[in-house]
Parts: C-alpha cells; sequence; structure tokens
C-alpha cells in the first residue's frame, strides 16, 4: 500500500506492506533509527513517536495507519545539529546513562511541554510512566524537566527550608 506522511516536517510517500509497523518502517525504510525498539509489546516507551502531536508507541502501529499524519520522532528534536533545550538539560543533569530509553523519553516529555509549559513533579512523573529506565532512576529526569522550567530552585529551595 502507498503511503503519505510527514516526518519531522519532511513529506515522505512509500510503498508499504500493510504488517509493517511504524517503527520498522521509520527504522528500515526511513533510516530513522533513533526510535528504538526495546520490548515491541508497548510496554517500554522506547519507541515512542508523536503522532499528531500525540506520544504513541510505534511499535504497536501500523505504518498504514500513520498515512496522512504527521509524525515526530526524536531526529526532529535538535535543529542544525544543536541540541534542543530538553536534550542539553538531560546531558546536563546526567539523565543519559546507556542511553536506551533516552528517545522515547524525550518525545514523552515534548509531549508534555507541549501540553503543559510548567508541569509539576507529579505530571512530569505521570507523562514518562509508559518509558522504563533501568539506569538513572528517574530522578535525574525529573530534575532536567524541572530545571528545564525554571523549577528546579523553587524546589530545592523547599526541600532545604
Amino acid at each position: 500500500m502507498e503511503i503519505s506522511l510527514t516526518i519531522n516536517g519532511k513529506n515522505y510517500q512509500r510503498e508499504v506492506d500493510e504488517t509493517k509497523n511504524l517503527l520498522h518502517f521509520l527504522r528500515e525504510d526511513l533510516g530513522l533509527t533513533g526510535t528504538k525498539e526495546g520490548c515491541g509489546a508497548g510496554e517500554c516507551g522506547a519507541c515512542s513517536v508523536l503522532l499528531n502531536g500525540r506520544p504513541v508507541n510505534s511499535c504497536l502501529v501500523l505504518a498504514v495507519e500513520a498515512n496522512n499524519c504527521e509524525i515526530r520522532t526524536v531526529e526532529g528534536e535538535a535543529v542544525n545539529g544543536e541540541l534542543s533545550d530538553l536534550q542539553k538539560a538531560l546531558h546536563k543533569h546526567h539523565a543519559v546513562q546507556c542511553g536506551f530509553c533516552t528517545p522515547g523519553m524525550i518525545i514523552s516529555i515534548r509531549a508534555l511541554l507541549e501540553k503543559n509549559p510548567q508541569p509539576d513533579e507529579p505530571e512530569i512523573k505521570q507523562a514518562i510512566e509508559g518509558n522504563l529506565c533501568r539506569c538513572t532512576g528517574y530522578k535525574q529526569i525529573i530534575e532536567a524537566v524541572l530545571d528545564l522550567t525554571g523549577q528546579l530552585d523553587q524546589k530545592e529551595e523547599l526541600t532545604h527550608a
């Protein structure tokens, strides 16, 4: 089946097998390997992408279901080779260790920030609850988002008061 979609602002038209999932289409057909396959069953969040602005597990979406949709992958986060503020915050707080969960985390956090530019800690936790990380323990990830949104200093002031 022929599909047409926009990925990271670029239009694509491709023939695709009707059984191929979006994750494999992105990685194999388009070479967008930033999106990772973890579990392949929608449990880990490593394959998260934004589909029409909503985070989805691309391993659970058929590529044909994305026909005429707008997709954003982790490759769409940096602009002209410059890391986004979110990526810089994650780096600053050492919120990236093995890095396997990072693309999905970035997508989930980006979706949250687009809806709510000043999320509190419970909202951040809820936004990333579908993304499994085996290295950082989530603390640094949450701190990076709080710092990015200018709330980390406030949180630290409250804990030291």
